[in-house]
């Protein structure tokens, strides 16, 4: 799929609930990005907290699989729709 920087937020906003729904994960990223449990509802549909769920996710390739899974999307889509929302080489990598 394609992402443009709407869809690309969709599927962050999508990634943000399934990490909410993990203890684990959310408990997690919250220590990986300095937020406290409170900062969550103010911060969830912000574009950089969609950058900070997609940079946690694709840090790991099992996190990475088991959301694609969780969310029906292929693997490559979460890094697809981090770069439509920060542009291409703002990993690191050019496209």
């Amino acid at each position: 799929m394609t992402y443009k920087r709407e869809s690309a937020q969709e599927l962050a906003t999508s990634a943000f609930l399934y990490l909410a729904g993990r203890p684990d994960l959310v408990e997690a990223f919250l220590g990986a990005t300095g937020l406290q449990p409170q900062d969550l509802r103010q911060v969830a549909t912000s574009p950089e907290m969609a950058l900070h769920v997609l940079d946690y996710l694709l840090e790991d390739d099992g996190r990475v699989m088991e959301a694609a899974a969780e969310l029906g999307v292929a693997p490559g889509d979460l890094m697809q729709a981090r770069t439509a929302l920060a542009g291409p080489g703002s990993y690191g990598w050019q496209i």
